[in-house]
């Protein structure tokens, strides 16, 4: 599609922040700083620290949610955002800066060079360098369950399931806005793409240890997560696949309009 291959796409970076104020106005500099021509929409997903005074002062784009939603909520908010304002890339970088924004260029050239795909998923590991970080053992092994598993249904090689640095073209954009997986997405999240048959695929990045706060994943409920997500995949392989019920939404007034503060 010529719209993304154009210089004058409009490309949108989404980072859903939780409590980052330590780090959210360094990840906001870094992306308009690396990717200039990506606009920067932080989702303040309910913080009780200054993460929305700290973004806004580094002048990114503002969406403060009243509470706390979790990541799911938050990544559909900016996907609303996203269809609200005729975006035709979005890109996820958390806030923790764990995402490294040199690698947007990347993911946009394949997004565009590659014919049907609509998602592009930074994987951490389709890189030979074994010293790159790449979360705990134990972490790793549910990694590995799921992308056997989700390669298995889709037919395509997984390897980052839960990897959270992804980008989608406007179908995609779309998809999300409408429907969207809560809690941990982004397992649910490729199958979902795959159900509304859509495709995905992977290219090698490096991500970097967070710096400040802690995953919303602990050790202690890593095998939690593995099963409700296991059993999440299950349902969605038997539940019918929904038609997109997404209407444009208007960006002057009403209901579903965002209220958004630019920085």
């Amino acid at each position: 599609m010529a719209m993304e291959g154009s210089a004058l796409a409009r490309k949108l970076a989404i980072v859903p922040a939780y409590n980052e104020a330590e780090a959210i106005a360094r990840t906001v500099v870094e992306i308009r700083e690396r990717a200039p021509d990506f606009d920067v929409l932080v989702v303040d997903d309910g913080s009780t620290d200054a993460t929305a005074e700290q973004a806004m002062a580094a002048g990114a784009t503002l969406v403060r949610l009243p509470v706390n939603q979790g990541i799911g909520g938050a990544m559909q908010t900016g996907y609303l955002y996203a269809c609200q304002n005729d975006y035709d890339v979005a890109v996820q970088l958390d806030g923790d800066g764990q995402h490294d924004p040199r690698y947007l260029d990347g993911l946009l050239k394949r997004l565009v060079a590659t014919p049907g795909v609509d998602m592009v998923v930074g994987s951490r590991f389709l890189d030979d360098d074994r010293g790159a970080f790449r979360s705990s053992a134990a972490r790793r092994a549910g990694i590995r369950i799921f992308a056997r598993v989700l390669s298995l249904i889709t037919g395509q090689r997984v390897t980052d399931p839960t990897s959270g640095m992804r980008m989608t073209n406007r179908r995609a954009i779309h998809l999300f806005a409408d429907d969207y997986p809560h809690d941990y997405p982004e397992v649910e999240a490729i199958l979902l793409m795959h159900v509304h048959r859509l495709r995905c695929c992977e290219v090698p990045v490096r991500m970097r240890p967070r710096t400040t706060g802690e995953s919303a994943i602990s050790s202690w409920r890593s095998a939690y997560y593995m099963l409700k997500v296991l059993l999440a995949i299950a349902i969605g392989l038997c539940r019918r696949a929904p038609e997109s019920r997404y209407v444009e939404l208007s960006t002057t007034a009403g209901p579903s309009s965002l209220t958004t503060i630019s920085g």
